[in-house]
């Protein structure tokens, strides 16, 4: 092999690791939501891009985590009583949880989609389950939480950018 063809290919792998840690950098909050891609149980897929004019929540969760299964009923009622004003929340599961087909009876429980897959590095778990992001109507993240909210503490972060336009 050549020198300059190995020194193409060592500049090559420099970009593509420079460029994945750009695509994965954290969210920050005040900014636009980095992009992220989804695949729901029910198979629906969608990106940030179509829950323009929504406020999401992104819950990181795991089955063996006690504040996430203590949060869920409260989101879930929440999330019937919210629906139609604009609010998606979507369960991600964390990979060292369950295989999927335990989670149908979960996810046939809780009013809001569970996650079968999601791309989007900038939603990393923050020092452990349950990890939250709320991104308000229009794309900008709000809000990223650390442990379980109680209902107060969720109505009084969501139910302001519920009041807020869409457009």
């Amino acid at each position: 092999m050549s020198k300059s063809w190995l020194r193409g290919l060592l500049a090559l792998a420099v970009l593509a690791v420079a460029g994945s840690a750009l695509a994965s950098a954290p969210a920050t909050i005040g900014t636009p939501a980095p992009p992220f891609a989804l695949t729901t149980y029910d198979k629906r897929k969608l990106k940030l891009a179509d829950l323009q004019g929504k406020v999401v929540v992104i819950n990181w969760w795991a089955t063996w985590c006690g504040p996430c299964k203590a949060e869920m009923p409260m989101m879930s009622a929440f999330h019937r009583r919210h629906k139609d004003e604009g609010f998606e929340i979507f369960g991600v599961t964390t990979e060292d949880s369950v295989p999927p087909f335990m989670l149908k009876r979960v996810s046939e429980a809780l009013s809001y989609p569970l996650v079968l897959r999601f791309s989007g590095g900038g939603y990393p778990i923050l020092n452990g389950v349950p990890t939250s992001y709320v991104i308000d109507r229009h794309g900008v993240l709000r809000y990223a939480k650390a442990g379980s909210f109680d209902a107060e503490e969720f109505n009084e972060i969501i139910l302001p950018l519920l009041r807020e336009p869409a457009g």
